[in-house]
């Protein structure tokens, strides 16, 4: 047909109906046949996908201490010199595979791997294996102010600070390439632990060099290279992270094709991407009856050594006030936040530490609520008539806090009780909301904490020391001699009888001092498709997709 003007104008027509219908009809046919412009996004009847509750503040777990960091990274990217393993949670070899402790406590030797591979990525390729010089960066990036790494990313490292580890180590030494060693200003009995702690996780010097070349230093901990079980494919903050199996693993090397965390912050959002087959695993569930009904679905729970907790800035007034903190104990009834929040799936805190711990004080004598009490309190405080306060809930949802927001609630009506007017803050995103807290920017805060190793001290040191107060972890900025020469003494024993009368006497100083009131001990839950095989969730740190497989 020759070519006219009205031929043209049909064609010209034709043409925008056509892109029309493909911009309308594309992303409708996309979702019925799973179609992806990104082969490499598409996923695979050997992909996972996770709904977690938040997006990681960084992807290098030594320089927070949120669950949701360590959930998304210490296991899955990155391997430590030992960690905990088993049901039991023993001290198990890793990058090291043994080591040596002098009888006085004061000396480890760590003999490591060979052949142990860092990830290969687009963004860099290692021309080495794993070796001691990857260890001496890691820890002295944390130990050294003067270090080149010290300072990115905030030159903060909680976890470290909290628990005094500079003070304790006094050098470190490359024996040879396979060969490091560990020297003590004095013998720690939680050294180990905390060097199995998932915030000790190894990086790569070689890594950490190119970068200085290319002075972008703070992609260290953003675009992550460790040895772990799965390597970094892509992130997007606020929607997912892609990982992609590490095929050189120098352990048993993943199954999956792929591991994608769904950042999914709503608590039914979750629920309904696993009820609907898009989620295969699903962080914090709720509605566990409707789950239990479903023959394709599982939910599985363990014991966790955790505590959630309401805690006071005893910088500001008026909680600066002993007798505010007393009072404030004694108008909030746990037993209805136990009801109504864990709705049973939790048992009340006597304590800062859960029963199941060798250290806990039988004797401890559960909080009562007494609203008389607590009102005669407020009188000899000089608040008779009350006061306004803020209470910063916790905007993601946690095993040891399920609903910040209703147990903020229930915390205010108590509190109205004895005059005090409570305006509830849930504004923030996780990163603002734990960046505002370490400055110190809050009045009270319902927050509370996953213990990743077994021993006490990790209640202890990093929630209430006076180091862990000064780095910001300690949330409540209270600091007491007494109580850190008690918990200081502790650590410098082995024997278990007297470690424990150091820790009953800490705790009876809490119970007095009130920095914080501890609310609940709670189960860890998770719910995941059947075809979802392995064990994802310990009673300490994150969880773990190195072993998991689906069918």
């Amino acid at each position: 047909m020759p070519w006219t003007k009205g031929s043209l104008v049909y064609m010209s027509t034709l043409a925008v109906k056509q892109h029309l219908l493909k911009t309308i009809l594309l992303p409708f046919l996309c979702l019925l046949s799973a179609c992806n412009t990104d082969n490499d996004e598409s996923l695979s009847d050997h992909s996972i996908v996770y709904c977690s509750e938040g997006s990681p503040e960084s992807f290098n777990p030594q320089t927070v201490t949120s669950g949701t960091t360590i959930d998304a990274t210490s296991n899955q990217l990155y391997n430590r010199l030992i960690s905990f393993r088993g049901e039991e949670n023993t001290i198990a070899p890793s990058l090291a595979k043994s080591w040596h402790v002098t009888r006085d406590g004061k000396m480890i030797t760590f003999y490591l791997r060979k052949d142990v591979a860092f990830h290969t990525t687009d963004y860099f390729t290692p021309t080495r294996f794993f070796n001691a010089d990857d260890v001496l960066f890691s820890f002295n990036r944390i130990l050294m102010p003067e270090h080149p790494f010290h300072q990115v990313s905030g030159g903060k490292y909680p976890f470290f600070q909290s628990v005094s580890f500079s003070n304790v180590v006094n050098s470190i030494e490359k024996i040879n390439d396979y060969t490091i060693r560990f020297k003590f200003k004095y013998a720690d009995s939680s050294i180990l632990a905390n060097i199995a702690s998932d915030f000790s996780v190894i990086l790569s010097k070689e890594y950490a060099d190119t970068l200085v070349k290319k002075n972008i230093k703070r992609e260290i901990d953003t675009l992550p290279i460790g040895t772990g079980p799965f390597k970094l494919k892509k992130y997007r903050p606020g929607a997912y992270i892609r990982y992609a199996p590490h095929q050189n693993y120098w352990d048993k090397a993943s199954t999956l094709e792929q591991l994608i965390f769904d950042i999914t912050p709503s608590n039914t959002g979750r629920l309904t991407k696993l009820l609907a087959g898009e989620c295969d695993v699903i962080a914090f569930p709720i509605a566990h009856k409707k789950i239990r009904s479903k023959p394709e679905l599982q939910l599985q729970a363990v014991t966790s050594f955790n505590v959630g907790y309401l805690g006071f800035n005893t910088l500001k007034p008026p909680f600066n006030n002993v007798k505010v903190r007393q009072a404030v104990a004694l108008a909030v009834n746990k037993q209805a936040i136990i009801d109504t929040v864990y709705q049973s799936k939790a048992e009340m805190a006597h304590s800062l530490i859960p029963t199941t711990s060798w250290a806990y004080d039988k004797n401890t004598l559960p909080q009562r609520h007494d609203i008389p009490e607590a009102k005669r309190l407020m009188a000899e405080a000089g608040f008779a008539e009350g006061f306004t306060m803020n209470l910063w809930a916790l905007p993601v949802q946690r095993a040891y806090n399920p609903d910040a927001v209703t147990m903020a609630k229930l915390i205010q009506a108590d509190l109205q009780e004895i005059g005090i007017n409570v305006i509830i803050e849930n504004s923030l995103d996780m990163g603002s909301f734990l960046e505002q807290l370490s400055k110190g920017e809050h009045q009270s805060v319902l927050l509370g904490w996953s213990a990743d190793h077994p021993d006490p001290d990790n209640f202890f040191t990093p929630l209430l020391s006076c180091s862990s107060a000064e780095s910001g972890n300690n949330r409540t900025f209270w600091c007491n001699d007494d109580f850190d020469d008690l918990i200081q003494q502790a650590l410098q024993t082995t024997n278990v009888t007297q470690r424990k009368e150091f820790y009953s006497s800490a705790l009876a100083i809490i119970s007095s001092e009130v920095p914080l009131i501890p609310i609940a001990h709670a189960k860890r839950f998770q719910a995941r498709n059947e075809s979802v095989k392995g064990e994802l969730l310990s009673p300490f740190g994150g969880i773990d997709f190195s072993e998991v497989s689906k069918n």
